[in-house]
């Protein structure tokens, strides 16, 4: 199993999440964990580090991101608007250097 998920068009993609880390990664994958693993420079205070997700995921991918579960929690679990996880693996290797098996 992997932390990718088709949902109809979209694909829900599990995240475990280092906030305040100084700068925005998307560092590895954890096969214990089933996560790929992120960095974000935003403390988890007032939904600031959830923005941040949003707002990278969002751009990284040029579509529409949510997050869907976990909002208080460093575990969560992503929406990827009209994205299917063939396209999503060849963008997170391109733009970050990383596969997800």
């Amino acid at each position: 199993m992997s932390c990718l998920r088709e949902a109809g068009d979209d694909l829900l993609v599990d995240i475990e999440v280092s906030p305040a880390s100084g700068k925005f990664e998307v560092r590895s994958y954890n096969e214990w964990r089933k996560r790929i693993e992120v960095k974000i420079r935003a403390p988890p205070e007032k939904g600031r580090a959830n923005r941040e997700i949003i707002r990278e995921f969002s751009s990284a991918f040029n579509t529409k991101t949510d997050i869907v579960s976990g909002h208080k929690s460093r575990h969560k679990t992503l929406k990827i608007h009209g994205m299917d996880a063939e396209t999503f693996r060849g963008l997170l290797e391109e733009k970050f250097g990383l596969i997800v098996p």
